[in-house]
């Protein structure tokens, strides 16, 4: 057995903030310990300069945001090793996502955060650039996270169903630990993406629904979900991905529109997104796995933290169990780092790191890239 200590750095479509976890990685089986987890949420400039990126970003803007998102993820990791006590001579290397900025499935995608930077500041070397290989191979580029679930997250002796609901929510099913034969993974849609933006934008000092309380207030539009359910992302089979260029400010402030001339109110509207996006993770669990109904569905992410929505969607899928990440491994919302950790040690070790069920592409790949301390 041999124990790796790297770092994961996760940034996601929800736009809350920089996920860093330092993780200690062994095979033979493989394993995970969540050693040190920390948060920093974006504030409100930040957020704004990366939703601006996304809507308008000229080529100078990306190029600075580029750079200023390489000093934030680098002194992210100097916190958390500082957090740990640990050195950084002792990590062997980094895993950075990044920050999407666009993702069209099996066209590109892209993710900023300058790993030269990172590597420059820490003296560590850094994996990166991770989905675009797979779109390379004509993959989607996601989800990438399944394989991290079936090797470290799966059942031992039966299925489950792993989902996570950040910005946008995807879904692994694992027929048992370690077996990728069979397995499936795709985005079912909008997580809490929608949700986060109709709220921000109905109170720009408001992050996100906290506790889900918003939606709790106010009541689904019926005759509106139905037409926002309607989208042929929803009947469109996997392999498939999304992201906020289609499920994200412009969707929201349609959805808050119609709501509203409906003569709903802002809570109406928060709670429709809500509504959105447990019906679709709902139907999409039902229509493209084949769980059984005693297939537990462990939930993880942002969403997590929902209780409005783990609520909805725990009525939805009933009789499944439903149980959260948390009360079986780590903090549920360290998982997607702790997932890239993993396909970074693969990357170092020269292994494929794609699930081409998952994602469609060609073949299994070598994900990223890796630059030198």
């Amino acid at each position: 057995m041999t124990a790796t200590l790297a770092v994961g750095l996760m940034s996601g479509t929800s736009l809350d903030g920089i996920a860093t976890a330092l993780v200690r990685l062994t095979d033979d089986p493989w394993a995970a310990e969540l050693v040190t987890f920390r948060q920093e949420p974006y504030d409100a400039g930040e957020r704004g300069a990366i939703i601006d990126a996304i809507a308008r970003g000229s080529s100078r803007d990306l190029a600075l945001l580029h750079v200023a998102l390489g000093e934030r993820f680098a002194g992210a990791v100097l916190q958390l090793l500082a957090a740990a006590k640990v050195s950084p001579r002792d990590v062997a290397f980094i895993a950075s996502h990044g920050q999407t900025i666009w993702h069209e499935p099996g066209r590109a995608t892209l993710q900023l955060g300058d790993p030269a930077v990172i590597a420059e500041r820490l003296g560590i070397q850094v994996v990166s650039d991770f989905r675009a290989r797979d779109v390379a191979a004509g993959g989607q580029g996601a989800p990438l996270v399944p394989l991290a679930d079936v090797m470290l997250f799966g059942h031992e002796t039966r299925g489950r169903l792993l989902l996570n609901i950040g910005g946008m929510a995807n879904v692994t099913w694992v027929p048992r630990r370690g077996v990728t034969e069979s397995a499936i993974a795709f985005d079912t849609g909008p997580g809490v993406a929608v949700i986060d933006a109709v709220t921000r934008r109905l109170d720009p000092d408001v992050p996100f629904d906290r506790n889900g309380e918003r939606a709790r207030r106010g009541k689904p539009a019926a005759k509106l979900l139905e037409a926002f359910l309607a989208d042929p992302f929803f009947d469109q089979p996997p392999p498939k991905s999304t992201g906020r260029e289609r499920f994200g400010s412009a969707y929201a402030d349609k959805l808050i529109e119609q709501v509203k001339a409906a003569g709903g109110s802002d809570n109406d509207a928060v709670a429709t997104a809500t509504a959105l996006s447990a019906e679709t993770i709902a139907r999409a669990l039902a229509r493209w796995t084949p769980a059984g109904p005693e297939d537990e569905l462990v939930i993880s992410g942002g969403g997590a933290r929902n209780p409005a929505l783990v609520e909805e969607l725990a009525g939805r899928v009933r009789p499944r169990p439903v149980v959260l990440f948390d009360q079986l491994f780590f903090d549920g919302e360290a998982k997607e780092a702790v997932a890239f950790a993993f396909l970074g040690l693969l990357t170092m070790r020269g292994q494929a790191g794609n699930l081409p069920a998952a994602t469609g592409a060609r073949g299994r790949r070598v994900l990223g890239h890796v630059t030198p301390p």
